[in-house]
């Protein structure tokens, strides 16, 4: 299932969504009546890429709860057939978790998606990444939850953390359903060089906020793949958040383990008809490769994650310049005479300059292939140093000589 996680939760947004063809939502967070600023959102841009990075520092609903408990309860019952899931974020007690999972169960929503990764704001309450950066707390409110609550219940776990796999593991022990990752990342975004300010600016002041989109995809993919790789925690489904956009993002993240998607940032930078998208190019994607359901496929790619001492140090490749495609812009050998290690020959020339490979400096580091602009220019050819597939951890054992490599 991919569902939607936009920022403004309220029906009218989500029956725009389901209407698209989104699977399920995620409610926006509800919990203690809070008052949001303004403004409250600032980017990253790099090149002509609007929003490469998203930030925020709105803190969760401030609609009234009995609005939105109203609402949810409406777009249940128009359309039974999608996923509602609320998240919640309540005061810090047993009995506050209680009070507000029977108000949403009463609503008739399918799942709780409990809010331990808010990095901003909400921390003087102990509540959001407060309670995610500790294992004994997230496991502690946990356990009040499933108390009281008779529908599934995910945990969102915060990024702010240097392992996902402690908080994860206590909400397992917890007694949680499942996992959602990644909530968002504190940051500041940059800063206004006639002001001075850093952004959002609220009145000549600013705080650190939640960062996400595009970005932050790759560091999305290395928390949910510790996940999977754990076995005491990929015994729940995970769902995977962070920075997908387009199919090729939401086939990576079921790759590396997740069961179902949410998608925010996407749609509030291109609307919820991107769904369309998501569902067609994935569609397709399956059909080419031969699976036909998403189990099919689903952490088919952890495996070949591992650690860095049991690579093949023997395994080596060189790059090669296709003269027929190359453009002669001389980025490639730029970065490797500036940056690399010299292993581009330049021929001046009228009227321009060719490259070529020096196959004897080249280490396989995929700098030029990675700078060329222009695609299948630069290909890597494997040149292996042995037959023998041997790691680090062999290659000292051997006392073999370190510059052999």
């Amino acid at each position: 299932m991919v569902g939607i996680s936009t920022s403004n939760r309220q029906k009218y947004n989500v029956i725009r969504a389901f209407e698209a063809g989104w699977g399920g939502v995620v409610w926006k967070t509800l919990g203690s009546q809070v008052k949001n600023v303004s403004s409250r959102y600032s980017s990253v841009n790099f090149g002509s890429q609007k929003i490469m990075g998203f930030n925020n520092i709105e803190l969760i609903s401030d609609r009234p709860l009995a609005i939105n408990l109203k609402e949810i309860k409406e777009t249940v019952r128009e359309f039974p057939d999608r996923a509602m899931i609320v998240s919640l974020m309540a005061d810090n007690y047993r009995e506050a978790w209680h009070t507000l999972i029977k108000q949403v169960e009463d609503t008739g929503a399918h799942g709780i998606e409990l809010n331990f990764g808010c990095p901003h704001g909400m921390i003087e309450r102990g509540m959001g990444a407060v309670v995610g950066q500790d294992p004994e707390i997230a496991k502690m409110v946990v356990e009040w939850v499933m108390e009281a609550a008779t529908i599934p219940v995910i945990t969102k776990l915060t990024p702010n953390v240097h392992s996902v796999v402690p908080t994860g593991l206590a909400a397992i022990q917890g007694g949680t359903d499942a996992l959602s990752l990644i909530n968002t990342i504190q940051s500041v975004t940059g800063i206004d060089l006639d002001t001075l300010v850093p952004n959002p600016n609220v009145g000549g002041q600013s705080v650190y906020g939640g960062y996400c989109g595009p970005a932050v995809k790759p560091i999305a993919l290395k928390f949910l793949s510790t996940l999977s790789k754990n076995p005491q925690t990929n015994k729940v489904p995970i769902s995977g958040i962070g920075g997908i956009t387009t199919w090729e993002d939401a086939v990576e993240f079921i790759l590396l383990g997740s069961s179902s998607l949410q998608v925010c940032t996407a749609a509030m930078r291109y609307g919820f008809r991107i769904i369309e998208d998501l569902c067609e190019g994935m569609s397709n994607w399956m059909d080419a490769k031969g699976f036909h359901s998403i189990e099919d496929f689903r952490g088919k790619s952890v495996q070949y994650l591992t650690d860095w001492e049991q690579l093949d140090l023997n395994f080596h490749i060189v790059a090669n310049i296709n003269q027929d495609k190359c453009v002669h812009c001389g980025l490639c050998y730029i970065a490797c005479e500036d940056t690399s290690h010299q292993s581009i020959f330049k021929v001046d020339g009228n009227p321009y300059n060719t490259y070529t490979i020096n196959e004897e400096e080249c280490v396989g580091c995929n700098l030029c292939k990675l700078v060329c602009p222009v695609d299948e220019c630069i290909t890597m050819v494997e040149k292996r140093k042995g037959d023998e597939n041997i790691n680090w951890i062999e290659y000292q054992k051997r006392g073999l000589p370190l510059n052999d490599h």
